[in-house]
């Protein structure tokens, strides 16, 4: 759990609204172009998180929901059975730095916020840093992440996490696996159009795709209707 406060981000949206799912697959895959490696093979999801904690569950949920969904496009380390948490990140990160030193990392993580800011999904470049909050020297992992605001920050964070209400964090769980879903699907398809422009006759060239195409059908776990 990263218990920073949600500020100078460069894209966030509330889990609540309509089209949240939508809209963060569009700012992943902005993110992702970004830190684009030149040999990448492919893309990773880090959830980070435990079950033991309601508002830290949400990397696993995360994570669940993503490992469970039929042709997926990556690979997804951290779900409610097998979490990655505080005492095994470091073990994690030095088996994606052995397997697949190419691919590009999305970290998922729950941070707490203000008041104004719960119930938002941010999504920034760069390393997650886990607990830096909380005086945690964890290493950082990822090169672009994704945080869902739980809760409110500032008074016995642990304590919050523990009382945070489930409902919402699902909610938001489900909208984080959804942009997560469409945004790798769409990442897939213009890479493939990237290798095979460079690889084929002709000069043709792959534009950076800075958004989703309309053609695109809706991502594979729809926003849920708010009770």
């Amino acid at each position: 759990m990263n218990p920073n406060r949600a500020a100078n981000i460069p894209f966030a949206v509330n889990a609540e609204s309509p089209r949240a799912s939508r809209e963060l697959a569009s700012a992943l895959v902005s993110a992702l172009w970004e830190a684009k490696k030149d040999n990448h093979a492919g893309l990773m999801v880090v959830c980070i998180g435990t079950d033991r904690s309601t508002g830290d569950a949400l990397g696993p949920l995360v994570g669940s929901i993503l490992a469970s969904a039929a042709g997926f496009p990556a690979l997804v380390y951290g779900t409610l059975d097998q979490p990655v948490h505080a005492t095994n990140l470091q073990q994690v990160i030095r088996q994606l730095q052995y397997e697949s030193p190419d691919n590009l990392v999305i970290a998922v993580d729950a941070c707490l916020g203000a008041p104004e800011s719960v119930g938002n999904i941010v999504v920034a470049r760069g390393a997650l840093r886990p607990g830096a909050g909380v005086n945690k020297n964890l290493p950082p992992v990822g090169d672009v992440h994704v945080t869902g605001v739980v809760n409110v920050s500032g008074f016995m964070e642990y304590f919050v996490l523990q009382n945070t209400r489930l409902g919402p964090v699902m909610r938001m769980a489900r909208t984080i696996a959804a942009g997560i879903a469409l945004a790798a699907r769409t990442w897939e398809m213009s890479h493939a159009e990237a290798v095979t422009a460079a690889a084929g006759p002709g000069p043709g060239q792959c534009r950076p795709v800075s958004g989703l195409p309309p053609e695109l059908p809706e991502p594979w776990f729809p926003h849920p209707a708010s009770p």
